[in-house]
């Protein structure tokens, strides 16, 4: 393991598992409201309606949290994406009822989250012929492409590169649409290479944000590209266009 990755969040989580640890407990809650949209995907996959689902899904977090969470840790799943989707399962085969679910989840620590209102793209297609399993993937997978693109619109914001980023941009998620290099030049002011350029270096950012957002999710650094490749598998299908 690399210096310095012990520091993010789940690694935090699993050092500090045979103990009691604020900061690993803050990193857990920080993991669990930044990914519970993947959960709500799969809980609606098991034929829950969205009501029902949200609710299932705030009172599994406000017993991992309120109970003996860090007991519940298995080191040996390294990814912060699997302990997730298998502690839920077994939430659900104790959690059959949803009126219990509501009762067990009012008097507990309530997360944040987004009521009211689903996250784009958030319910899927009745055509999608997706598993409750595949569902959680694809949510997850574009859960983390969407925090990455986030960490790259926050740096350019922040070096007056926003107006830039928002012509790039459709070129780095692959939007079937996307204006040609040569428009593009001519917006911008540059020549057609110059704007080829532009996009290669942000597609390296993009790419370092993507890794950085995964490393939060696993237990070694070591992990991190065969999460790349697997988010990138889940996605493909489902791009809207080319790279």
């Amino acid at each position: 393991m690399s210096a310095g990755f012990s520091t993010t969040r789940w690694s935090q989580v699993l050092a500090a598992r045979d103990g009691s640890d604020t900061a690993a407990r803050d990193a857990l809650e920080t993991l669990c409201q930044t990914y519970w949209h993947p959960l709500y995907a799969f809980v609606r996959r098991q034929g829950y309606d969205p009501d029902a689902a949200r609710d299932l899904v705030q009172a599994y977090f406000a017993e991992l949290l309120e109970k003996h969470f860090l007991g519940a840790v298995d080191p040996a799943r390294g990814r912060f994406r699997s302990f997730l989707l298998g502690s839920l399962k077994h939430f659900l085969s104790h959690e059959r009822d949803r009126e219990r679910a509501l009762k067990r989840g009012g008097n507990a620590r309530i997360l944040s989250l987004d009521e009211g209102t689903d996250a784009p793209g958030l319910e899927l297609p009745a055509s999608d012929q997706l598993t409750p399993e595949e569902a959680f993937e694809r949510q997850w997978a574009w859960t983390v492409l969407e925090r990455a693109l986030a960490r790259v619109r926050k740096a350019a914001r922040e070096s007056q590169g926003q107006a830039q980023l928002e012509v790039l941009e459709p070129h780095l998620t692959g939007d079937a649409g996307r204006t040609p290099y040569s428009e593009v030049a001519e917006q911008l002011g540059l020549s057609e290479g110059a704007v080829r350029a532009a996009v290669l270096r942000l597609r390296k950012r993009f790419g370092r944000a993507l890794r950085a957002e995964i490393a939060q999710t696993v237990a070694d650094s070591a992990d991190v590209d065969d999460e790349v490749r697997r988010l990138l598998t889940v996605v493909r299908p489902w791009q809207k266009g080319p790279p």
